[in-house]
């Protein structure tokens, strides 16, 4: 299933990269931005995505007052800097399903996506982290799909930092040839070109947390 995301932010720069990453996902897709909460409310008039991503501190009008308008809005995960727990509250009274760090790594941020449209409600700390890892795996693209057992494991070694080619043969107790043998298939299967692209994949495809 793929999910459709509408993101409200004032920053640029980080809007476009968000939107970026989380693009970079299989399942997940960004239809529209704004810049502001009242971009916000007119761009749910026209779009109609399962997900919106909101800002607090916005010109014009904040993402929470934004929230309080909305009526029959899909479901809102705040994401903020300001993850104080008034806020948090503030953020449950004005109807969101999610509160969210901006600090949160792009698999967390992707998991609680998944797990809002789902139906779950991100709002208690206590709870947030067994109900990101039921959501943490994204739907894997055919390439991705496609890679065997050693495959993955060689990619999350690759994602935590063990990139040389003895030390991936010492670590899987495999030849160094058998190594290069996996990296060539996983470049194929990724359409990617080597160890730093292969890291990168292996985090956006969550298979560092295997």
């Amino acid at each position: 299933m793929q999910i459709d995301i509408v993101i409200a932010d004032d920053h640029t720069l980080l809007l476009q990269g968000l939107a970026q990453a989380l693009d970079s996902l299989p399942d997940l897709r960004v239809v529209a931005t704004a810049a502001d909460g009242q971009e916000l409310i007119e761009t749910l008039d026209r779009v109609t995505p399962d997900v919106i991503l909101v800002d607090i501190e916005m010109p014009r009008l904040t993402g929470i007052a934004a929230l309080r308008k909305l009526e029959g809005a899909p479901p809102a995960i705040i994401v903020t800097m300001h993850t104080d727990e008034d806020q948090r509250h503030k953020a449950e009274a004005a109807g969101a399903a999610g509160f969210l760090s901006k600090a949160a790594p792009l698999p967390d941020l992707a998991a609680a996506i998944r797990a809002v449209a789902a139906g779950e409600t991100l709002l208690d700390p206590d709870e947030l982290e067994a109900i990101l890892d039921q959501h943490r795996q994204p739907i894997l693209d055919e390439g991705a799909a496609a890679l065997t057992a050693r495959e993955r494991e060689v990619l999350k070694l690759l994602a935590s930092g063990v990139s040389g080619t003895e030390d991936l043969a010492d670590r899987l107790f495999i030849s160094q040839k058998t190594v290069k043998n996996h990296l060539a298939s996983i470049y194929e299967k990724l359409a990617i070109t080597d160890r730093a692209q292969a890291a990168v994949e292996a985090i956006r495809l969550g298979l560092h947390r295997d």
